[in-house]
């Protein structure tokens, strides 16, 4: 099974909440680009990308949206 995105975003609070929820349910994700505060001087500028498998993205987007952050969230 292959990562994809579900959400990409610099709000490191967005990020947080998403990452309890997906967490709370058992949901196996990996936050992209997390490093990358090193190229940009830690100033929260480039956007992390939060990954979740394939088959669990449904799953992901349907808890995510429920707690209000649809909005958020990379197109289907």
């Amino acid at each position: 099974m292959g990562l994809t995105n579900l959400m990409r975003t610099n709000d490191a609070v967005v990020l947080g909440l998403a990452e309890s929820l997906l967490k709370d349910a058992g949901i196996h994700f990996f936050v992209a680009d997390r490093s990358m505060s090193v190229m940009e001087g830690s100033l929260g500028l480039l956007p992390r990308r939060l990954m979740v498998e394939e088959d669990q993205l449904a799953e992901a987007r349907a808890i995510l949206t429920e707690a209000g952050l649809g909005k958020e969230l990379k197109p289907q």
